[in-house]
């Protein structure tokens, strides 16, 4: 965390956690207007002549159809097409910046500098080059209008001026990521602050889960191909790109129609908090194991939970799904973006 932006925050009464959310101890469960920390998530900054080249061969999406006003997700796959990160990806002037969570940065971070072999481009950790802040509510526009015009009105659209960078980021209402230098940065959340209620960083991570936005942790690397977190459905995978690591993997499953799960929102009760990783079961699945497993996972109430699961298409629209092999049962639905019938799936 940027030890100048780390403490701005500790003055405004926040506690920053070493890489997980920032905590406001004052904070509501939920806010209508909610202004939020990111410093959980990191940045991986890519530049140099072969910066596009190479992230073409290395992500799940078109990098070329990025611009000065589109922001898109993207994966980062094992050989075998099973993803080992999550992340938004931006061009800003000439470089390219992958925002994931930074628990799964260093991993991420080495093994792309592999990749990189004789390649005129440089990978390298950019988390602390650039502060992050989350805005969410019907009061977003507004209060943005006031410093950024033309604020996108596209998911996934960006606009820039006065040294901020505006991601507008999928939800139920409006949602911005709101990227910029410190100095920047802190009279914006000054201002922010007086008119939206600062929240945990974990709000933020809640808001993508009720958005069916998948996020990829150390504990669920190599687990799920793209088309089961349900990238196709949201921005995070193209069809026509070409070749990249795992490629041919994920299009023979897209064009074989062998995808046998997918992701869903879901709900559960338990007196245990749940994980990302864990296994879900349910009786009269076709797997010998795990029916399917947690990706993410929020607090919503007292022993009440919001996640994305991936589960067995069958067992999820026609049968039970619990939290382990005797937990609690799963309230299973659609993200808000829908599902494809069963025999369009994948």
């Amino acid at each position: 965390m940027n030890p100048d932006w780390m403490r701005f925050i500790e003055a405004h009464g926040g506690l920053p956690q070493n890489g997980d959310p920032t905590v406001f101890p004052s904070a509501p469960r939920e806010a209508e207007c909610a202004l939020m920390d990111l410093s959980h998530l990191g940045l991986i900054g890519v530049s140099g002549a072969d910066a596009e080249s190479f992230l073409q061969g290395q992500l799940t999406n078109d990098v070329r159809e990025l611009s000065d006003s589109h922001t898109q997700l993207a994966g980062h796959c094992s050989p075998k097409g099973r993803l080992l990160a999550s992340f938004r990806v931006l061009r800003l002037d000439d470089s390219y910046y992958l925002q994931l969570p930074r628990a799964t940065l260093p991993a991420i971070l080495k093994r792309l500098q592999m990749f990189v072999l004789r390649a005129q481009v440089r990978v390298a950790d950019a988390s602390d080059t650039l502060v992050c802040i989350g805005l969410s509510g019907a009061c977003a526009p507004g209060l943005l209008a006031e410093r950024v015009p033309n604020l996108p009105e596209a998911d996934h659209g960006l606009a820039r001026a006065a040294g901020l960078s505006l991601v507008r980021i999928p939800g139920p209402g409006p949602r911005f990521a709101i990227l910029g230098q410190p100095q920047v940065m802190g009279p914006l959340w000054e201002d922010l602050a007086t008119r939206a209620t600062p929240m945990d960083g974990a709000y933020w991570t809640l808001l993508d889960i009720r958005a069916g936005i998948p996020t990829v942790y150390p504990a669920t690397a190599d687990a799920f191909v793209p088309q089961m977190a349900n990238l196709q459905l949201i921005d995070g995978l193209s069809f026509t790109k070409g070749c990249y690591v795992g490629q041919e993997i994920v299009a023979r499953m897209q064009y074989l129609g062998k995808l046998k799960r997918r992701m869903y929102v879901a709900q559960v009760a338990s007196p245990e908090a749940p994980r990302p990783g864990d296994e879900l079961h349910a009786p009269g699945s076709s797997s010998e194991r795990a029916s399917g497993r947690v990706v993410d996972v929020r607090p919503s109430g007292e022993g009440r939970y919001e996640l994305l699961v991936v589960a067995e298409v069958a067992v999820a629209e026609g049968g039970e799904v619990r939290l382990g092999a005797e937990g609690p049962l799963l309230t299973l639905k659609a993200p808000p973006y829908g599902l494809p019938a069963l025999e369009a799936a994948g």
